[in-house]
């Protein structure tokens, strides 16, 4: 109570509508009407703005944020150390030992073993190619296969399955299988490097000594033939050598810019040599071989290696997994999840987007594709349509 008799309240007044404080409507109507007022006092732009372009951000981010942070990724990922290239010389009528002075290599009195060890999941097409290839030249074809996938799924024993179609390297093969942790939910990662372990304990059990050859890639990184036969008759190799593999997806007819790298050959120590896919030296052995992603039969087995393998969550929509979007997807040269590619620069990316250019050469392929082309059709160009099963 003020001294000329007024009283004095200390709440504030409504600067936007002032006729409405003071009413003594219910606590309901006031809100309303305090809400009517402050919109009357925005201007029509911010209106706009608030009520179309605010939803249209949230629901763009939500639909394109993997797209955004791959673009933007230039920004806050440098691009890795590059890799010391050894150039490959190769001619099938030129002696070995002029081949491996070429590289600065001596040459062996007789040549090391070599085994070849795999993780399995379903890809028997391209198991069967890989073997086939490196045949002549590998000691121990070691192989080991879960009843679970990366992700938990679970999965068959699918080389057990089919097994009578490897009868050709049966006396030269190490087989083994084991159970998966079944923890779903966990980073695939933890399942895949535990199944790594165990196949490391299984080269062991092969018969793998010091300095023999150990081939570390997954089943559809397929090194060629003569790259093998070098690395086992050349000394003073590295003891941990990448292969630069040429990459493609879905089939030999889409060949993609970025190379393949994480295919490795070690000469063995034991105690140290560790089963990995990762970088594990800076040398790399140019054009030895080739990587098909992807490259399955049946759009079923394109639908299991979605959902199964470590970058599952990448499938950030159900209808990924349409079959018929992925027919389209494949016959197109498009990408399954429909990112951005992978790379380090502004200059990389946009000269990359969009879809694989198809590639009508069949130049220098794994041999045993030519021997069975009926039957290996669909990885050759020209023949993108996929069977249903």
């Amino acid at each position: 109570m003020m001294s000329d008799g007024y009283y004095y309240t200390s709440k504030k007044s409504d600067d936007i509508c002032p006729d409405v404080c003071g009413q003594q409507d219910s606590p309901t109507t006031l809100s309303m009407s305090r809400l009517r007022c402050m919109l009357r006092g925005l201007d029509l732009k911010v209106l706009i703005f608030l009520v179309v372009f605010v939803p249209m951000f949230i629901v763009g981010a939500y639909l394109h944020g993997q797209k955004i942070t791959y673009f933007l990724r230039p920004l806050w990922q440098s691009p890795p150390k590059p890799f010391i290239e050894i150039t490959h010389y190769y001619h099938e009528n030129v002696p070995m030992e002029d081949i491996c002075k070429l590289h600065g290599w001596g040459i062996r009195e007789y040549p090391r073993h070599v085994f070849d060890a795999v993780l399995f999941s379903n890809e028997v097409d391209m198991l069967k190619i890989r073997w086939k290839e490196l045949y002549p030249y590998i000691t121990q074809f070691v192989l080991l296969e879960s009843n679970s996938t990366f992700t938990g799924l679970p999965k068959l024993h699918n080389f057990a399955l089919n097994r009578d179609q490897f009868k050709f390297i049966e006396p030269r093969l190490a087989y083994g299988n084991i159970a998966g942790r079944d923890k779903k939910g966990e980073n695939p990662f933890f399942e895949e490097a535990y199944q790594r372990v165990a196949l490391d304990q299984l080269l062991r059990l092969a018969g793998i000594e010091d300095d023999d050859l150990l081939i570390m890639s997954d089943v559809d990184e397929i090194p060629n033939a003569h790259t093998i036969n070098l690395l086992r008759w050349c000394d003073d190799i590295p003891h941990v050598l990448h292969l630069h593999l040429k990459n493609y997806l879905y089939s030999f007819e889409f060949q993609i810019k970025h190379r393949s790298w994480r295919a490795s050959v070690h000469r063995y120590q034991s105690g140290k040599t560790r089963y990995a896919h990762y970088r594990q030296s800076d040398y790399i052995l140019a054009d030895a071989g080739w990587h098909c992603s992807f490259c399955f039969r049946h759009i079923s087995d394109f639908i299991f290696k979605m959902k199964a393998y470590s970058h599952s969550d990448r499938v950030r929509f159900s209808h990924y997994l349409n079959p018929t979007r992925i027919q389209d997807v494949i016959c197109k040269g498009a990408d399954l999840y429909d990112m951005l590619p992978e790379e380090y620069t502004f200059k990389d990316i946009i000269g990359n987007m969009g879809p694989i250019p198809h590639s009508y050469s069949a130049i220098d392929l794994p041999s045993y594709l030519f021997e069975n082309p009926d039957k290996y059709k669909y990885l050759l160009p020209g023949n993108c349509k996929r069977e249903n099963g």
